[in-house]
Order: structure tokens, then C-alpha cells, then sequence
């Protein structure tokens, strides 16, 4: 580590104990707690999940999740995405019912909301743009440029997901008010009916609806905590052994899917489109980690655990957003330096022994882009946001959604053209952010 990073480290540590300091007594830290822990967890499961190897001088890309089947079942601890949309919920439940005692209207509040998650993005997609068009006019071969920055692009399907949430969350939110938990329940039975539909009349391409019935029956539950529906042990644990006997029910009666992951060559999954299953997974995750928030907030009044969600919690979507860019450049350069460190096949005692010091690599490297890139998150933090057309802030949203899915689903390079990009897509999401009035270079001050 140069000493500049090092001095770099240090003073981010420090800002986020000076963060720290000033947390109001009336904050629940456990959102915060619970929002960096899902995202960690997210990245290390990214980067234990893939599984690259260069054998007879070729570089080979794997999965772990098909290579070595028995893995499927550690899903069910990694895969925590439903967590951050359960805290999504409570914050957003939080942050509209703030805006509605200001008398700050609904463009104001969704414009913040997504300067917030959007703004660290477009650093990352014109990256990739410039990189996917110097590969290109360099003659590298378009499958691998299309390969590489679909791979880096993938998180992106949080946000295309996301920001929808967000866009409906003061509707959801009134829905919660007057419905409470049958808000929950129509939308988690409506999943049941779109898989069961789906599956018994053979038509895979209606579960696509669950990406809505799914998601935003996870961010309910959000509302539910916010409001001490799941408190303490008596009120969340019927909820985790409610969602896992359902969970295994499905799994092992229904035939759902081990992985709460997708998996390579497998027909049906588990998370693209969302499940029935993975509602199950998201409600027992809910239970389980609600029903030890007071022990978890007495620990979080400790000032190095609290410290330390503050300083994820600073530059949580650029982390997000980055890993897997990481991994794919550190890849790259292991296999143009001869293959170094990818001589052991995935899921062997070599493989095995050498994860540590993988995870510490990337974990170095991702440092180095937070160091580059986290100020424009930072930015983005500001409170004054200006205020957007309700017409705007739909639209917007839309357009963003609809690019990013796109270009998780098949990168940013690769396409024909004197640049070798996917102009139509670019151009939609970036039109997207315009509308949204996204400007990722306004300095802002930070939050906690």
C-alpha cells in the first residue's frame, strides 16, 4: 500500500468518525447496519461465485454455482438483496413522511432519492464506453468486449429494479397506510398466482410481473418494521419459520430451484425473474434479522461498529456499482500476465486455499476505484435537489430502468458501428438521466 492510499484510508476513517459523532440519538442504526452488511455480503458473494481458470493457455470463465452443484445451498445465506429492499422500505418510509412534515412535494423528494442512487452510475457507463471503444478501434475481438462489459454491468439490475420501487413509494407507501399488512399480502399473493399460472399453463414469460409483485412485497415489510409490526423476538421469528417452511415446501415439494441465484444453464431461476421462492427467502432473512435488532442496536451505539457502517454506508452504491468492474479488469490482467494466479481449477484445495488472498486483491483494487469515484457519490449527497414534474421523475425513471436492464443483459460493447458501442442503449439511459436532471459533478454535502 503507497503511503498516499494510506493517508487516504486514514482520512476517510476519520471523516466517518466525525460522521459518527454527530448520529442523532433518534436513529435507528440498524437500517444502516443491515444496508452495508447486504451489500458486503453482495460483493463477496460476486466474488467467490465466479470462477475464471486458464488451462492449456485459454482463459476459461466459470461459474461456482454450476461447477460445483453443492454450492447452490449457500445461496441461501448470500443471497440478501431482498434485505436492502426491506431496508429500502423503512428508509423510504422514513425519508417521505420527513418530506411530508416539510411540505416537500413528490418531485422534490423522488429528484433527492435518485440524484442518490443514480449519480454514481454515469461515471461508471462512461467508463465502460470509453474502455468498450479504445477495445474495439484496437481490434479486440467484439464477443469479448460484450462478454466483459456485460459482466461489469450486471449489478446495474438492482437499479433498473430500484428506482422503479422508489418512482412508486409514496403510492405504496398510501397503500401501507390504509391496507397495512394486506398491502403485503395482495402483492405476495399475487406472485403466487403469476408463478402458478406460469408454470402449470406453460407461459415462463408472464413471471416477469414478479419483478414488480416480488420486489415491492419485500419493500412492504420495509413499512411493516417501520411501523413495529416485526418487533422483537415474538413479532419476527413467526415470520422466518413462516418464510422457511414455505421456502422448503417449494423447494422440495414444488421443485423450485436449490439456488436463490440464477445458475447457468439451468431452465428456471430463482432471482431472474424474482420468485415465489426467493419471497420465502426474503421473509425468513426479514425474521431472523429483525427479531435481534435490539441486542444489534445496543452494539451499534459502540463507536467502531458504528463507525465502520458509516463509512461503507458513504460510498455504498459506488462500491456496488464497481466490484464486479474489479474483477473483471484484475482478471484481464492475470491472463495478459501469462495466466498468473489462474493455474488452480475452480472448487479444488488450490482454489479453495488461494480464496483469501483473492478476496484481499480485489478488495485492494476496489479501494483504489473508490478512492477515484466515491466523490461523485459524495456529490450526489446533497440535500437540495431541485424539484421534478411528476411527469419527469415516471418518465425518467422509465427510461433509466429500461437501459440499465438492457445493458446488464448484454453489456455496453460488442454492437456494430465505428465504436463498437450499443448507441441505443446508451442513448436511452442517458436521456433517462437527463430527464431526472442527474448531474453527478455538483458538489453536495455529506450524510450520514
Amino acid at each position: 500500500m503507497t503511503p498516499a492510499t494510506d493517508t487516504g484510508r486514514r482520512s476517510a476513517w476519520r471523516q466517518a468518525r466525525q460522521l459518527a459523532r454527530r448520529t442523532p440519538e433518534a436513529r435507528n442504526r440498524y437500517v444502516d447496519f443491515l444496508r452495508a452488511a447486504s451489500i458486503t455480503v453482495v460483493v463477496i458473494g460476486h466474488w467467490l461465485m465466479a470462477a475464471p481458470w486458464v488451462e492449456d493457455g485459454e482463459l476459461r470463465l466459470g461459474d461456482m454455482l454450476h461447477l460445483a452443484p453443492w454450492s447452490q445451498w449457500m445461496t441461501w445465506v448470500f443471497q440478501v438483496m431482498p434485505v436492502f429492499f426491506v431496508v429500502g422500505g423503512y428508509a423510504n418510509a422514513a425519508s417521505w413522511e420527513s418530506a411530508r412534515r416539510a411540505n416537500r412535494g413528490y418531485g422534490e423528494w423522488t429528484a433527492a432519492r435518485l440524484q442518490r442512487l443514480l449519480g454514481p452510475l454515469v461515471p461508471l457507463l462512461l467508463v465502460w464506453a470509453g474502455m468498450s471503444a479504445v477495445a474495439h478501434a484496437l481490434g479486440v475481438d467484439p464477443i469479448l468486449i460484450r462478454v466483459g462489459s456485460q459482466a461489469a454491468l450486471i449489478p446495474t439490475w438492482f437499479l433498473a429494479v430500484y428506482v422503479m420501487v422508489v418512482v412508486a413509494a409514496p403510492s405504496t407507501h398510501a397503500a401501507w397506510r390504509r391496507f397495512g399488512m394486506g398491502s403485503f399480502w395482495a402483492l405476495a399473493l399475487s406472485a403466487v398466482l403469476v408463478d402458478g399460472v406460469a408454470f402449470t399453463a406453460g407461459v415462463p414469460r408472464l413471471r416477469w410481473l414478479n419483478y414488480g409483485f416480488v420486489w415491492l412485497g419485500v419493500h412492504q415489510l420495509g413499512y411493516a418494521w417501520r411501523d413495529g409490526r416485526l418487533r422483537g423476538r415474538g413479532g419476527a421469528l413467526p415470520w422466518a419459520a413462516g418464510g422457511l417452511a414455505v421456502l422448503l415446501l417449494l423447494v422440495f415439494a414444488a421443485g423450485y430451484p436449490v439456488s436463490m441465484i440464477s445458475v447457468p444453464g439451468e431452465a428456471v431461476s430463482n432471482s431472474r425473474p424474482p420468485s415465489l421462492a426467493l419471497l420465502a427467502l426474503g421473509v425468513c432473512h426479514t425474521g431472523l434479522l429483525l427479531s435481534v435488532e435490539g441486542p444489534a442496536r445496543r452494539w451499534l451505539r459502540r463507536s467502531l461498529p458504528w463507525t465502520a457502517t458509516v463509512l461503507v454506508n458513504g460510498t455504498i452504491m459506488t462500491l456496488y456499482l464497481w466490484h464486479v468492474t474489479v474483477m473483471v479488469l484484475l482478471v484481464g490482467l492475470l491472463n495478459l500476465a501469462g495466466g498468473f494466479g489462474l493455474g488452480f481449477v475452480p472448487a479444488g484445495p488450490g482454489w479453495w486455499s488461494t480464496r483469501p488472498l483473492w478476496l484481499l486483491t480485489l478488495a485492494a483494487g476496489l479501494w483504489i476505484f473508490l478512492a477515484l469515484f466515491a466523490r461523485f457519490e459524495r456529490r450526489a449527497r446533497r440535500e437540495g435537489a431541485a424539484a421534478l414534474p411528476a411527469w419527469r421523475s415516471v418518465g425518467g425513471a422509465a427510461a433509466v430502468c429500461a437501459g440499465v436492464a438492457l445493458l446488464a443483459l448484454g453489456g455496453v460493447g460488442g454492437g456494430e458501428g465505428p465504436l463498437g458501442l450499443r448507441i441505443g442503449v446508451l442513448l436511452l439511459t442517458f436521456a433517462g438521466i437527463a430527464l431526472l436532471g442527474i448531474r453527478p459533478t455538483q458538489r453536495g454535502s455529506a450524510s450520514v
